[in-house]
């Protein structure tokens, strides 16, 4: 993708998908970041791009290295770094990039825990590739208790739920959740049953010398392209069906409808859902019914499957951050008489998380990168 103009220089194209696409005069006039037209400390515009001429066009356009330098019919002459411009071009025809993974995955998103990371360059790469992958491991940070705090302040804020600010995943007696026994979990996502639901979840280890008790993770997109192309009768139907997720203690009640596989307006995935422990499927006509179990059933197994699972055991100070909207967790029983197993975890939104990306990115000037 790169940006080029017209022989008359009174237009600006990008290639883009191999056609070149001219660049609309409103639409690069509303990006001008002149001095007198934006806050200089907010950055907002100082004007509403409504009020501009619709009738409005580029009287020359120049690129000189890697500035863009553009004046336009109503006397605004202004340059765009042309890197920051195929940044913003970027945003509009895709999402992050992905990588679809499964259980043979090689060089899986582990890093070293630094203090100072997430003031560097090291904690943009550690935040890309868990947008990447769906998933990253910190080695090495403090396996103290509460320390979860404090790292996911680093990379976002902290969202409380009625478990608390932080919750602990250890074996307790007349547990509300069966996280909170020696029970083994099948590939879920948590909370779907909030509005909205938690993006990231974060899972820290303070101790694990138990006998069994390994995590397990699951992509849930990989698992999803892997149905749309093999079964797309089971597709549609965990993509059209809405079906109910249900919380229910002492003291709290939660609910929320929300299709299996939910889909972005152009067919792109947004996110799975997925909790065989906290689902109503609706009434429908019993054909439908019929396939819709079967599909359900399917996507349960491929989830819970050696050829899409990865299985691992994780060691005191191990911190794991999961996109909840697309990468499903579980563990095996451990045997709550032999050692200890015990995990403390808390939620934040991608909004908090992709801010801090997004700062970092700017912050050292990288380009050309999610």
């Amino acid at each position: 993708m790169k940006i080029g103009v017209a022989k008359n220089k009174k237009k600006i194209f990008v290639s883009l998908y191999k056609k070149n696409i001219e660049l609309h005069p409103l639409w690069l006039r509303e990006r001008v970041n002149n001095q007198g037209l934006l806050d200089k400390n907010t950055g907002q515009r100082l004007y509403d791009p409504a009020d501009l001429n619709h009738k409005l066009k580029i009287k020359k356009a120049l690129i000189k290295k890697k500035l863009l330098n553009v004046e336009f019919t109503d006397g605004i002459e202004s340059h765009y770094h042309i890197d920051e411009l195929l940044e913003e071009i970027n945003k509009n025809i895709s999402n992050k990039k992905i990588f679809l993974w499964n259980s043979r995955i090689k060089n899986k998103p582990f890093f070293k825990f630094k203090t100072d990371m997430f003031n560097n360059r090291e904690g943009y790469t550690f935040l890309e590739k868990f947008y990447k992958y769906g998933f990253s491991i910190l080695k090495n940070t403090p396996a103290k208790k509460n320390f979860i705090i404090k790292f996911a302040n680093l990379i976002g804020v902290v969202r409380p739920t009625n478990f608390g600010v932080l919750f602990d995943v250890k074996s307790v007696r007349k547990a509300n959740d069966l996280a909170y026994t020696p029970h083994s979990l099948s590939a879920h996502t948590d909370n779907p049953y909030r509005k909205p639901i938690p993006g990231i979840q974060i899972l820290h280890c303070v101790k694990n010398d138990s006998q069994g008790g390994h995590s397990t993770l699951t992509d849930g997109f990989a698992v999803a392209e892997y149905l749309k192309k093999k079964h797309k009768n089971f597709f549609k139907l965990l993509t059209s069906v809405k079906i109910r997720f249900t919380f229910v203690s002492k003291d709290t009640i939660l609910e929320n409808w929300g299709e299996t596989i939910e889909l972005n307006k152009n067919g792109s995935l947004k996110r799975v859902r997925l909790s065989p422990r906290l689902d109503y499927v609706p009434i429908l006509k019993k054909d439908q019914l019929n396939q819709f179990y079967k599909a359900r059933a399917l996507f349960i197994k491929l989830c819970n499957s050696k050829k899409f699972m990865i299985q691992f055991k994780l060691e005191p100070g191990d911190m794991m951050i999961m996109d909840n909207y697309r990468t499903l967790h579980g563990r095996t029983a451990f045997n709550m008489n032999i050692g200890e197993r015990h995990l403390q975890g808390c939620y934040i939104d991608h909004d908090s998380a992709e801010s801090k990306m997004k700062y970092l990115k700017r912050k050292f000037n990288i380009y050309g990168q999610s």
